[in-house]
């Protein structure tokens, strides 16, 4: 079920919010119980068969923990830990990559696998990590003896089951057991939150596919390569295209959460103002971020063995956050780059500093960042193919070769491939522009709604900066119902069509 639907927003949300309403005067076991229900029934409108993988694994890592729980830090615990994550990542590893490794021995001469037709399970990479970094807390005796409700209401609250964040069970738990304070707290920034992420998705992110879907497709299928401008536009339309599409998710699973009085971790906060490629990741899937820092850059030694480990782990953490994001080769070429960058910034940075020089102008830096960051999304949408248009690996990687040849002059600085003509002449300027203006000097929604705390902000990371006029930010007055409503009327008229959002097939 999408978010973008009319079955989800004229249907299914209103009941969850009105049947819960109408509990939150019986006991709190019921309102839990509810929740869970409907976000099973939520995750099984995709493909109810797979609804005994999301309940296996939540009895399977809620036994892990309670016994974890009992033994924290002894011998026999640490084994146990051993054994969960193991399976956890087994049962991961089997239905996300065995297809990439059947394909890949297919394309190497041998006989095809039943393995490269396994459908993948919705959300498996969000809610396997999730429990993961439980089950590691609970070795750790860093979590409470839950009940087994709260612990699915944990694992599948639907706002954020599908495609993050991926939650923290501190985060949550104590969240679940306080009383709902009434509609006037949460409705109205819950509906402006669904509202501003709605027009990101389907006014914005949808449009920006319009130009990057047939560049990427003529680049994959086309008799020519694109010229440097078609291929800068096909990157950079891509980009704008993802940031639009996870931002508009973000909001929206944040304004679905605060229907119920709960606040979710802050997953996005405008990354392509970010001055560096480790800044970046500190806006751009925030609690993916942390969770790659904190249960695998971290274990690996991180930076404290050496500059030479630090670089390897940097190096490590990315090719498998790559991995995570997509079963294919692409996905790891689009890790490994960011792994690159980030390995290069610190050693300039540390350069720098040794130098006495002064850090690059935050203007120059924005735009440096933001081209390598361009650059690197031509795999990664080049992995798509295979993911969503039934291409081929040879395809993904050609149309990466071709793209990324043609952004830096490679295949020539002339040529106009007569399919593509069309799109980059009169569709590219009026739906990119406005765009890239926005990413880059509007304030972003956290921002926008920050006097109401819409969110739970990572104060360890870099706050994102406050609104620069604090009268303009949102609050519950007539002029901003007005423009809410015009918002909605604005997705009204592009409802026309139902897409899903990118981070689903992730």
């Amino acid at each position: 079920m999408l978010f973008n639907s009319y079955t989800f927003l004229l249907l299914f949300l209103p009941l969850t919010v009105v049947v819960f309403m109408l509990l939150r005067r019986a006991p709190y076991r019921a309102g839990v119980c509810w929740l869970v229900t409907m976000s099973l029934v939520y995750y099984g409108w995709w493909n109810p068969a797979d609804l005994w993988i999301i309940g296996a694994s939540c009895i399977g890592n809620f036994l892990f923990g309670r016994y974890l729980a009992g033994h924290k830090g002894s011998g026999t615990g640490k084994a146990m830990l051993t054994f969960g994550v193991t399976a956890n990542l087994a049962l991961l590893g089997y239905y996300k990559y065995a297809g990439l490794f059947a394909k890949s021995f297919a394309a190497l001469g041998g006989e095809t696998s039943t393995f490269a037709s396994i459908a993948l399970p919705l959300g498996i990479s969000f809610f396997t990590f999730q429990q993961v970094a439980y089950l590691v807390d609970a070795f750790r005796g860093e979590t409470e003896e839950y009940h087994f409700t709260d612990y699915l209401l944990f694992v599948t609250f639907f706002p954020q089951l599908v495609a993050g964040p991926i939650v923290h069970h501190q985060e949550m738990m104590p969240q679940f057991r306080k009383p709902w304070t009434g509609w006037h707290r949460h409705f109205p920034v819950a509906l402006g939150f669904l509202a501003i992420g709605m027009f990101k998705k389907v006014v914005i992110a949808d449009n920006a596919a319009l130009v990057a879907n047939p560049l990427f497709h003529f680049a994959a299928h086309g008799d020519r390569p694109l010229t440097i401008i078609e291929a800068w536009i096909a990157a950079t339309s891509y980009g704008l295209q993802i940031y639009f599409d996870f931002s508009g998710y973000s909001d929206m699973a944040i304004g679905a959460a605060r229907l119920f009085g709960i606040r979710l971790p802050v997953n996005f906060a405008s990354p392509y103002k970010s001055a560096s490629i480790t800044e970046f990741w500190r806006r751009w899937h925030i609690t993916l971020s942390r969770f790659l820092r904190d249960y695998l850059y971290i274990p690996l030694g991180g930076n404290r063995r050496g500059k030479v480990r630090r670089y390897g782990n940097l190096l490590i953490t990315m090719l498998l956050g790559g991995l995570w994001h997509g079963a294919g080769w692409t996905f790891l070429i689009w890790g490994g780059l960011h792994g690159l960058f980030l390995c290069v910034h610190h050693a300039w940075s540390a350069f720098r500093k040794r130098a006495g020089r002064a850090p690059l102008p935050r203007p120059l830096g924005i735009a440096l960042t933001f081209l390598v960051v361009m650059a690197a999304w031509v795999p990664f949408r080049a992995g798509s193919l295979e993911l969503a248009d039934s291409g081929t690996t040879g395809q993904a990687l050609a149309a990466t070769r071709s793209i990324l040849a043609s952004m830096f002059g490679i295949e020539g600085l002339t040529g106009w491939p007569e399919k593509a003509n069309r799109i980059v002449a009169t569709a590219a300027p009026l739906r990119l522009l406005p765009a890239l203006l926005a990413c880059w000097f509007l304030p972003n929604t956290q921002e926008f709604f920050r006097r109401y705390r819409p969110a739970l902000f990572d104060h360890t990371r870099d706050s994102p900066p406050r609104f620069p006029n604090r009268r303009l930010q949102w609050r519950p007055t007539w002029p901003y119902a007005l423009a809410t409503v015009l918002l909605i009327i604005a997705v009204g008229l592009q409802f026309d069509k139902v897409s899903e959002f990118i981070y689903f097939q992730f």
